[in-house]
C-alpha cells in the first residue's frame, strides 16, 4: 500500500533509533549476565555508582546526527526515540563528554519545554544519566528551575514527576546548586505527604541531600508537613523509614550546631516544632523505633537521640 513520504521517513527514522536502542539493550543484558555470575563470589558496586567506562560507545558522528535530528524534528515520536537512544548512550562515561562537547546538553535541556509529557520525561531521563559527570552538572544546573517547575506541575506520582526528582537527586548530591531548589521545598514536602511510596522514596533522597547542607536548615525547618511523624512507623517501608530518619537526624544536628535559633521564626506546624524536644509524638515514635529489627533504622534513631 502507498504510504505518504513523511510517514515513511518517520517510520524509517524510528526503526533506526530503535535499532540503536536494541543494540544497547542486548549489551546491557549480556553485561548483566556477567555481573550476575560475579555477584555470587563478590558483592557488586552500589546502585548509585558512576557509569562504566567502556569501548561500547556510539561514535561521535552518530551522536552528532542524533542531536541534530532532535533539533530538526517536531515529531514527538522521533524526539522520544532520539532521547531514549541518547539516554542509553550516556550510560557510558566517554559518551557523556562527547554529548556535552557537541552541545547536546542544551539541546536535550530544550526538550524540557516540550508540551508532550513523554518527550519531557525522556529528556529528564537523558539529563539524569548525563548528570553523573561534574562538568555536565555545571551546564545542566541552568535547567534546575525548569526541572523544579516540572516536578511541581506534573500529575502526582507521574513518570514525569519521578524523572524530575531523580535528576534533582543527582544535582543535589553536592551543595553547589541547593539554592536553586529553595522555592520548591514546600512542593517536596507536599509530595512526601501525598505521594505514593515510590514518590516518597525519591523525594526523600532529595530532602536528605538538602538537609546535609547547614545553609538549607532554616528553609527546611520553616516548611510545614504535619504528617511527617506518621512516616516514622515500625510498619513503614524500610527505605522510607531510613531516609526519613536520616532527614530528621541531619536537621537535628544542624539545629544544635546553629547559634541563635529563634523559636518565634517558626510556626507551630513547622518541621522545627515537629522535631523539637517538646514534641511528644516525635519522641514516642523514636522510642518505639529503638526496637526496630533493622540495624540502620536503630542507628539513625540513636543518632537523633544523641544530638
Amino acid at each position: 500500500m502507498w504510504e505518504p513520504r513523511g510517514a515513511a521517513v518517520r517510520a524509517a527514522t524510528v526503526a533506526l533509533l530503535l535499532g540503536a536502542g536494541a543494540c544497547y539493550c542486548l549489551w546491557r543484558l549480556a553485561a548483566g549476565g556477567r555481573r550476575g555470575r560475579r555477584a555470587a563470589a563478590a558483592r557488586g558496586p552500589p546502585a548509585d555508582s558512576s557509569p562504566p567506562v567502556s569501548t561500547h560507545t556510539m561514535d561521535v558522528d552518530a551522536l552528532q546526527k542524533l542531536i541534530h535530528l532532535l533539533q530538526a524534528t517536531d515529531d514527538p515520536l522521533i524526539q522520544e526515540q532520539a532521547l531514549i537512544t541518547l539516554s542509553n548512550s550516556a550510560a557510558f562515561s566517554v559518551n557523556q563528554d562527547i554529548i556535552r562537547n557537541l552541545d547536546g546538553l542544551s539541546v536535550i535541556g530544550g526538550m524540557l519545554f516540550n508540551c508532550v509529557p513523554k518527550v519531557k520525561e525522556k529528556a529528564l531521563n537523558a539529563l539524569n544519566n548525563l548528570s553523573m559527570n561534574i562538568k555536565n552538572q555545571e551546564e545542566i544546573q541552568v535547567f534546575i528551575t525548569q526541572v523544579c517547575g516540572t516536578v511541581e506541575s506534573a500529575p502526582l506520582n507521574s513518570e514525569v514527576q519521578l524523572a524530575g526528582l531523580r535528576l534533582l537527586t543527582n544535582m543535589s548530591v553536592t551543595s553547589d546548586y541547593h539554592q536553586k531548589m529553595i522555592n520548591s521545598i514546600p512542593c517536596f514536602l507536599h509530595l512526601l505527604s501525598e505521594g505514593t511510596e515510590r514518590t516518597q522514596i525519591q523525594v526523600l533522597k532529595v530532602l536528605v541531600n538538602l538537609s546535609a547542607n547547614p545553609a538549607m536548615t532554616r528553609h527546611l525547618l520553616r516548611a510545614q508537613v504535619p504528617s511527617f511523624v506518621l512516616l516514622l512507623d515500625n510498619c513503614a517501608n524500610r527505605d522510607i523509614l531510613v531516609r526519613a530518619l536520616a532527614f530528621a537526624a541531619n536537621l537535628k544536628k544542624n539545629m544544635n550546631d546553629e547559634e541563635g535559633t529563634k523559636i518565634e521564626e517558626y510556626s507551630e506546624d513547622s518541621i522545627f516544632f515537629t522535631l523539637s524536644r517538646d514534641s511528644a509524638p516525635f519522641a514516642q515514635r523514636l522510642a518505639s523505633l529503638l526496637h526496630h529489627p533493622d540495624t540502620e533504622v536503630k542507628e539513625q534513631v540513636v543518632r537523633i537521640l544523641t544530638q
